[in-house]
């Protein structure tokens, strides 16, 4: 594989949210891999069988979807929609977390049907791109009768997710709480529905619920798409170490009174942001693009900072090597400038002005995979490849 070497950025986002800009104009990609970040006139030398000249536009990572209920290939039945998730990965998306398969038609829910679906899903997501993104599919929803044998079985397999807790027939916390342990035994990261009922089947769970449940991650805390009460809310951050997720397909208000006490809680590092999509709310391709510029333009969050929460937040929070643009991390970027027509005079200003960004590029192992978004405004800026 060729190297990549891109040059002339203007601004480099990393993803981490301690330091969210990073000192330097050029990244070099070698085997798909970050290799180098700095200052291209101190890097010496550099062998490069692809050039892209970013013309002072901004590179952050590859924007991960912390909430998508994927079904099958690129398409779903609950809107009955194909190429969703190529459509996403032209809003900067590169990689997609499953939240649960549960629109697959006649899902079963006995323990080997439960464990066939989430190693099936797993393992064709790990054979099949869409659009060039990457899916962490297979996230095993909890029914009545799984053993810790089975999540033994799902782990050597490749299954790394629970689905968001309260999707199946396991949704209180003395029953949940057993399996969490054994799924936590086995490397796996939890999720757990927060808020009311979503669907036909699933429930209303409450914060003392996800507390006693003891998940990874409060699945839209600001609901999918029924919020808790704040009061809820702020018991679940100012009382819990747990990953906070806001979402697309939630209650807005909520989201960005959440955002504002994760601010003052000093409790930025655990936000992640999804799209708890595909849902009745429909396919949001720009969804986490439009959560990170609600958060930017409404609350005292940054624009940098809250892409750090849809990168390295979400990246770290499922154990990801990509979301932080450093040395040996997967080259997942994105490329993106202010849109034509916006006031803001780059990606970071816009988004803080409220709009979104011009994607201009993504790029997923180094590869591109997009050279003009279908669903962004154009860029004043446009890279080149040379």
């Amino acid at each position: 594989m060729a190297n990549v070497l891109l040059k002339n950025i203007g601004t480099i986002v990393s993803g981490d949210i301690a330091n969210p800009i990073l000192e330097g104009d050029a990244i070099l990609v070698a085997d798909g891999k970050i290799s180098r970040i700095g200052r291209l006139g101190d890097m010496g030398t550099i062998t490069a069988g692809k050039t892209i000249d970013c013309n002072g536009t901004t590179v952050t990572p590859g924007l991960i979807d912390s909430h998508c209920h994927v079904v099958a290939g690129d398409y779903t039945p609950r809107q009955n929609e194909i190429g969703y998730l190529g459509s996403a990965v032209h809003g900067g998306v590169t990689t997609f977390i499953s939240a649960g398969e549960v629109h697959f038609p006649g899902r079963p829910k006995d323990p080997a049907g439960v464990k066939a679906l989430a190693i099936l899903s797993r393992k064709a997501y790990q054979n099949y791109r869409p659009g060039g993104a990457k899916v962490i599919g297979g996230a095993v929803i909890l029914e009545k009768g799984l053993t810790e044998a089975d999540f033994e079985e799902m782990a050597r397999e490749g299954v790394c997710v629970v689905g968001e807790i309260g999707l199946g027939s396991i949704k209180k916390p003395e029953d949940a709480a057993p399996m969490v342990k054994w799924a936590k035994k086995n490397g796996m990261t939890v999720m757990m529905h927060t808020g009311g009922t979503s669907i036909p089947g699933s429930s209303t769970v409450t914060a003392d619920m996800v507390i006693a449940t003891d998940p990874d991650v409060v699945s839209h805390i600001n609901g999918g798409p029924t919020a808790v009460s704040l009061d809820e809310v702020k018991k679940l951050i100012h009382d819990t170490n747990l990953a906070i997720e806001i979402v697309h397909c939630g209650n807005p208000k909520v989201a960005m009174e959440a955002g504002n006490l994760c601010v003052a809680a000093g409790a930025l590092a655990r936000l992640i942001i999804g799209n708890d999509a595909p849902s009745g709310t429909g396919v949001i391709p720009l969804g986490i693009l439009r959560v990170v510029n609600h958060l930017a333009s409404l609350t005292p969050i940054t624009a940098a900072q809250a892409l750090c929460m849809a990168t390295g937040n979400t990246a770290r929070t499922y154990k990801l090597n990509c979301g932080v643009i450093a040395v040996g991390k997967d080259a997942d970027l994105v490329i993106m400038d202010a849109p034509m027509g916006s006031v803001g005079t780059d990606a970071l200003s816009a988004i803080e002005a409220g709009d979104v960004p011009g994607i201009a590029m993504v790029l997923v192992d180094g590869q591109v995979v997009v050279t003009i978004s279908r669903n962004t405004p154009p860029v004043v800026r446009k890279p080149v490849i040379k």
